[in-house]
Parts: C-alpha cells; structure tokens; sequence
C-alpha cells in the first residue's frame, strides 16, 4: 500500500501577478506544514483570465524561467513535494497557452501541459494544444495533468487512464456548480483514479469590471466568481475530501494509490482491458458539424423498474396507454432477476412484446439472449424494428455472450435519431461518444445497475458531455434502478434569452420512482452543442491528439 497526502488549493487570482505568487506561495506552504506531498494549484494562477486582447495576454504570459514558475519551483523544493502550477506561458513558437507544469520535490519542471480544449473567450486570446498530455512516473505514482475544461469533456482525462496514469491532477477556472456535482468526480470513477482538483474563488473577471460584464452578459455578479468545491475524489466516485463553495481553502486527504490499480466493476470486468479501440476510429476523425434536420421538441418516454411478481407486459401496457412513445426495459427483462440460463427459455418473448404493443406506435426497448450474443432490440406492434449487440465483453455474461458487435447503429425515427446501448456498454464513455458522433438524440440503455454512481456520475455525465437524451432502465438494486434525462433548453453561455444559475451542462434527471417512471425528452435540443462561444463539447474534443484512444494499448505495460 502507497499511501500518499495530497493537497488541492483554492483561492482567488486577480490582475496582480505578485500578489497571486504571494497567496500560492503561502498557502503551498501551508499544505507542506500539513504533510502534503502532491498539491496542486488552480488554472490561470498567474493573472485572472480576461484580457483586452492577444497581446495583452502575452504580455502577461510566463516563461518556465522566469519569477513566476522559478518561486514555485524553489518552494516545492523546499518543502520537497510535487506542485502542479498554471499559469498561462509564452511559447518559444509565438503559441500563448494555458499550461500546466509539474515541479519536483528539487524544483525541477518534470512536465508541462498545455489546455487542450479553450473555453469561450480563451479561444480569443490563447492557442490550444499540439500535443497530448504526458503520464508523468514519480515515486508516488504515474501522475497525469489536465485542466478545467478538458475535464467536461472524457477524452484527455481518458487518454491519460489508458497511458497508465493513477493520480489526475485537475485545475481549474470554473464557476459551474456542477463542475464539483459531476465533472470533476466522474473523471475519477470512470477511469478508477484517483483525481485532485483545485479550483478558483473570488472574482474570475478583474475585480473593477465585474458588474459591467455581469451586466453585459446577463450573469448575476456573484455568479461569475470561482465556484470553489475544490476535491479529492476516490477511483469510485467517492468524494474524500472538499472544500467550501467560497474562500480560501487547503484540501488534504491520505489516498492510497495503489486503489486506482483495480479497474475491475463487481462482476470483475476490467473496465480498461475491456475497451475496444478498434471501434473507436470516428473519435479522432476530424470534425464534420451536427447533421440536420434536428428531432422533434418532445418525446414522451418511460422506463420500466419491474420488482418481483410484476407483470413486465402490464406495466408496457400502462406506459403505452399512458402515452408513452418509447418504454425501455431492463437489461434482460424477460428473463427471471435479469440472469440469463445457457439453453433455458425466457419468461418473456419477443412476441409477446410485440403482441402487448399492438394498436400503438409505441416503441419498447429492451435486450435478449441472441445464441452467443446479447442484443438490445427496438421493437414495435409490427415486430423488431432495430438490434443492437452488445460491442463489449461483460464478465457475468461470460458463459453465453462471446460474439461482439463490431459497430454502434442509429435509426431514424419519426421524433428523431435513436442509438441503443446494450447493458454494460453504458459503462464506457467511447459508446455515448459514437452515438453522438452519429448525431443521435435520444438513447436507450437496458441496463443494470451494480455500483453506486452508475446512474448520478456515469449516466448523467453521458448525457452532459454529448448533449444525448437518455432513458435508462434497471431492475431496482442496492445502487437505483432508472432514470430520464431530459436535455434541458438553456445551455450555450452568454447566449441570451435564460438566466444562468451556476448550472452549464448537468441536467436535471429523473430518477426511477416505482415501476412506470415517465418524463418528456426534448429530442431537438441534442442539435445544440455549443456550451460556449466557439466550444463545442463533442465536435470541440481533442481529437487530433487521441490517438491513444484507439491504439491498441497494454496496459499492464504502461503500469509497469
């Protein structure tokens, strides 16, 4: 067992390059005198991130030897621990960046980073990445570095994962609640890592601005201040240690890192060594834009949560006389506690679905035992109208699913683009990302629940980060049955027309309640996917530098 501390600060940044090295020094100093080993820094520690223009930013840009770094590097050696900085760094190639760069325990600068995906007005001033984010081996163990925005979306903090990396370290410039609430713990419990973030407080627009902007842009003024929560989350999205939403605030918690070296789920699937990145080819081909025309505006839904005794075929019947379009079943619905016997017959057949749909243009989604496949059908009163095997190995199906699928389908509908994922192909974040890819709007999970924060970080954060619909549907368990995501309509920044509440791209759930759970998606919204000016959240990912997402990739290598 490697038990290491960590540190995570958060405190506020104006345009006073000195007094922002001043507080950094200070309170790196106080998580040293708490036995920190690891701390990190939020993002833009040098200078608050709002500039007239590009040359203003430069001006006020570092250099990796200059005072700024050069301080921080002398305290981390003092104290010899590692120390994540970010600052933004005038490039010898004429690039301005937002960069982060580790420091060792002598001071020296073991790696730098640079912002990867630039958020709304950084998009003005700064130049994103041209190369991938390195996993860095210390003797605390393989550390990764990413940064606020390249965290609301899965693929730096992925590729980082499949190089082998057990601690993120996160910083931020955030004043998203739901930064705290999903974007920063589903990075842990996703990959089963362990992440470190820091975050700001205070205002992230110059002090003596602050009102105008607010006002300019139609934005509370306290809502444009650093949300703080800075974190320390355990490889299964437990939470260890917070801080506060506002002030200064040295996180501290004692992980033991060896925890991220299981990536096994309570089946024993390895998360990891599941992966299929041959399949995964679209997430690294370049951009194409959001396909037209968009769904419809709603989509009456249902998810089903049948407990023991219910009548599958009844409750179907209710959510269709209800007026649902779409019911999705648990994984397996038709077979006793969802378990599938080798040559045994379901209680429930595809017929007899189709026969309780009759006189209906419902839709029902669910997954059957299909030979030596498990397959997600869509099937209406006229029978099957789309299968969908499942694309990756799930060890409780072990002894009958051994034939994959080699690709992610979307049908179009009449109410929009539909994509079912099948069971535990919920569980990576490459599915949700082809589904989107395939501009779908709605997507159907028959599935099972099985640890917590499968449904309130997993799932959810699928549908955050594609802007997808979801209806998921489980038998109830320990850790939830279902839930609908509905995509909300106010999400683009600075867009006008909503008044923004903290909240950017978390939606609202709602969670299986009974055994007919029933809510309206919002088919046409998927369209929107822009959270910011110029951000993109799926057609915005690093895709140029994500090569490691679908090379094949041994991972008990990169661990060695």
């Amino acid at each position: 067992m490697t038990v290491v501390r960590v540190a995570a600060i958060q405190l506020a940044v104006t345009e006073d390059t000195q007094a922002n090295l001043a507080g950094a020094v200070r309170l790196v100093e106080a998580a040293a005198g708490q036995g920190a080993q690891i701390v990190v820094l939020p993002e833009f520690g040098n200078h608050v991130s709002w500039y007239a223009d590009r040359d203003h930013a430069r001006r006020m840009a570092q250099t990796l030897d200059g005072p700024f770094v050069g301080t921080l590097a002398a305290t981390a050696a003092e104290h010899e621990l590692y120390l994540l900085v970010n600052c933004t760094l005038a490039q010898e190639d004429g690039r301005t960046t937002g960069s982060n760069v580790l420091l060792g325990p002598d001071g020296s600068v073991l790696a730098t980073s640079d912002k990867q995906v630039l958020m709304g007005s950084e998009r003005d001033h700064l130049d994103p990445a041209t190369e991938a984010s390195p996993v860095v081996e210390t003797p605390l163990g393989r550390i990764g570095l990413y940064s606020c925005m390249d965290g609301v979306i899965n693929e730096t903090p992925r590729m980082l994962a499949v190089g082998g990396a057990q601690i993120l370290l996160n910083s931020l410039n955030s004043f998203a609640l739901d930064e705290a609430s999903l974007h920063v713990p589903v990075r842990a419990v996703e990959n089963r890592v362990w992440v470190v973030a820091a975050n700001k407080v205070g205002p992230l627009v110059p002090g003596h601005s602050i009102d105008a902007v607010a006002t300019a842009v139609g934005v509370p003024t306290e809502l444009l201040h650093g949300a703080g929560e800075s974190q320390i989350v355990a490889p299964d999205g437990t939470v260890v240690a917070r801080g506060p939403r506002t002030g200064e605030a040295v996180v501290i918690a004692d992980i033991d890192v060896a925890e991220a070296d299981d990536k096994r789920r309570p089946d024993g699937t390895d998360l990891l060594a599941s992966r299929r990145p041959e399949l995964y080819g679209a997430i690294v081909e370049a951009p194409r834009g959001r396909r037209a025309p968009a769904g419809r505006a709603t989509l009456e839904a249902a998810v089903l949560a049948p407990r023991e005794g219910d009548d599958v075929l009844a409750l179907v019947r209710e959510a269709a006389s209800g007026g649902a379009e779409l019911v999705v079943l648990p994984e397996l619905a038709g077979w006793a506690h969802g378990v599938a016997t080798p040559g045994a017959s379901p209680q429930l057949t595809t017929e007899a679905l189709r026969d309780a749909l009759a006189g209906t243009t419902t839709l029902a989604v669910t997954s059957v035992v299909d030979d030596d496949r498990h397959v997600g059908l869509l099937v209406g009163a006229g029978g099957v109208v789309h299968s969908q095997p499942q694309l990756h190995t799930c060890a409780r199906h072990a002894a009958w699913a051994t034939r994959l699928s080699e690709g992610l389908d979307v049908i179009d509908l009449p109410w929009g683009r539909l994509a079912v994922v099948v069971g535990d192909d919920a569980l990576y974040p490459e599915t949700f990302r082809l589904a989107a890819l395939q501009d779908a709007d709605v997507v159907a999970v028959p599935f099972t629940t099985a640890a917590a924060h499968d449904l309130d970080l997993l799932l959810l954060e699928r549908a955050a980060e594609n802007r997808l619909n979801l209806a998921v549907a489980s038998r109830p368990g320990t850790h939830g049955a279902g839930m609908l995501v509905p995509l909300s309509a106010d999400f683009t920044l600075w867009s006008g027309g909503w008044q923004f509440d903290g909240v950017i791209s978390r939606s609202e759930p709602v969670f299986s309640a009974g055994s007919v759970t029933t809510a309206t998606l919002r088919p046409e919204q998927a369209v929107n996917r822009f959270v910011s000016r110029g951000t993109d959240v799926v057609d915005g990912r690093p895709w140029a530098l994500a090569d490691a997402l679908v090379r094949p990739h041994d991972l008990a290598e990169a661990s060695a």
